[in-house]
């Protein structure tokens, strides 16, 4: 599976991932050959480019769920481009709350780990995706932390709301890199995360829950609003997910410009203590996501490369993990192999959906032996 630029398709291409419009109604479905009017209207759905398979390559499965929340990711951006635009220039949208309670549904209430499926961005509508996942993060670590429906509620509408300072901001100047920012490019882009936090601070339609996220949220991920040690000192599990959703996202977002950082590389950061993330709050995130599942390919720390087997029971970056360099199973978790091998990182691939035979898994994963009792084969 390869990106390609919008300018740079050519007929015959197949596409890697289906195209739905706005209402979710599938307009190309995977493996379909692009066609010259097919480009055309890719281009005109302003889609900055597609994933296209290789000649030879076959089309990767998709579960049910996988396709279902690729084409609400797809539905739901266009929603929250017409309320973040609205809300940006200080008009009322009447279809945040009917949003929020649709994403609550169908995501808050899941009583199961997602293939959390990442979306290409563009600097337009970076922020419009960006919001959009950290809700659903949001949505799904309210259910694992046990929120009750009225916070989760709240911190999904503050989740979808938190990033409108950068919206603010003049296209041209986020198109800038870090290294192109001047010191008053800096100090120009912190003005538009004090009018958002000024904004939010004077609208009284708000909910005073949302209010209340937004404020602190606000102070600790963008620095504006001032200092309130009192505030800051307190735990306030909404606030601490989403600071931790606001950076996994940033962090594992993909674009253009640059390559993100891996799943594991982003847990392992949000893990550091000395980066000052909410332990429950970052286990919540690990809950709710499926990270180094049975058929991820890793990097050793050793330089040799391995399968996936078996997840982490205890600690999620420490999975049985099959050598293709000897064929031996090593479970990270076990004090002696911890001491000298670690997960290094993921093997980078486009598709972060991985299938494997369960039925070849088992001749791997062992069985239960019980106390006493003694086999022929040391499977366990």
């Amino acid at each position: 599976m390869i990106f390609v630029k919008a300018d740079e398709l050519k007929k015959g291409m197949r596409l890697a991932k289906p195209i739905y419009n706005k209402n979710g109604v599938m307009l190309y479905e995977r493996d379909s050959r692009l066609t010259e009017q097919g480009i055309i209207s890719i281009q005109n759905f302003g889609l900055i480019g597609i994933y296209v398979l290789e000649p030879a390559e076959p089309v990767p499965p998709m579960s049910a769920e996988d396709i279902e929340f690729e084409r609400y990711q797809t539905m739901a951006v266009f929603a929250i481009k017409e309320i973040l635009d609205a809300v940006s220039k200080q008009k009322p949208s009447a279809k945040l709350n009917t949003f929020v309670t649709q994403l609550v549904q169908k995501y808050g209430s899941l009583d199961h780990k997602i293939n959390f499926i990442q979306n290409l961005r563009s600097v337009e509508d970076y922020v419009y995706k960006h919001s959009l996942n950290t809700a659903l993060l949001c949505a799904m670590m309210a259910k694992r932390m046990n929120l009750s429906e009225k916070n989760q509620t709240d911190l999904v509408t503050a989740a979808v709301l938190h990033d409108i300072g950068t919206l603010l901001i003049p296209i041209g100047l986020r198109r800038k890199s870090q290294l192109e920012l001047t010191e008053e490019d800096l100090k120009k882009i912190n003005t538009y995360y004090v009018a958002a936090y000024q904004m939010f601070s004077r609208d009284y339609s708000l909910d005073a829950g949302v209010k209340m996220i937004l404020s602190v949220a606000l102070r600790r991920i963008f620095h504006v609003g001032g200092k309130d040690d009192e505030m800051e000192k307190k735990k306030i599990p909404e606030v601490e997910i989403l600071r931790t959703a606001y950076i996994y996202d940033q962090l594992t977002a993909m674009n253009i410009q640059e390559e993100p950082t891996s799943d594991v590389q982003a847990i392992r950061f949000l893990l550091d203590a000395g980066n000052g993330y909410d332990r429950v709050a970052v286990q919540a995130l690990i809950h709710s996501i499926n990270i180094l599942e049975p058929g991820v390919c890793v990097e050793l720390t050793n330089g040799d490369k391995g399968l996936v087997i078996i997840p982490g029971m205890y600690n999620v970056l420490q999975p049985y993990v099959l050598s293709f360099r000897d064929n031996q199973v090593y479970n990270l978790s076990t004090p002696h192999v911890a001491a000298q091998l670690q997960i290094k990182d993921i093997m980078r691939t486009m598709d972060n959906r991985h299938v494997m035979g369960i039925d070849m898994l088992k001749q791997y994963s062992g069985e239960a032996v019980h106390i006493g009792e003694y086999r022929d084969n040391k499977t366990y």
